[in-house]
């Protein structure tokens, strides 16, 4: 099981960037592709972007589409998340999470069901 701390979150203005990590511990990381979601009140936790066990393979949401840039450096068991352009709609608590053993063939993970490895979440908050 991998343990995940996500860090990064803050308020930024609209137009703006922030560089969200998520540091995990655990020598099978690598083995994983990796994901983050956002939630915001009231609304469902939804899929941002995954990032194959390699880094070789990336899928976005099509809101972030273009915007979001999800990356992994496995030497340092850290996954980041660049968001750029920030818009009022970005603004939820950001988790990291780590696809689930049973689903480790599944591509794209995009639902949450697919992982089994969650963060405490970091806030992120847009203003306009």
């Amino acid at each position: 099981q991998v343990q995940l701390v996500e860090s990064g979150g803050g308020l930024v203005q609209a137009g703006g960037s922030l560089r969200l990590s998520c540091a995990a511990s655990g020598r099978t990381f690598t083995n994983y592709a990796m994901g983050w979601f956002r939630q915001a009140p009231g609304n469902e936790r939804e899929f941002v972007a995954a990032i194959s066990s390699s880094g070789d393979s990336t899928y976005y949401a099509d809101g972030v589409k273009g915007r979001f840039t999800i990356s992994r450096d496995n030497a340092k068991n850290t996954v980041y998340l660049v968001m750029n352009t920030l818009k009022p709609e970005d603004t939820a608590v950001y988790y990291c999470a780590g696809q689930h053993m049973v689903a480790l063939s599944r591509w794209p993970p995009r639902t949450s069901d697919e992982y089994g490895s969650w963060g405490q979440g970091t806030q992120v908050t847009v203003s306009s």
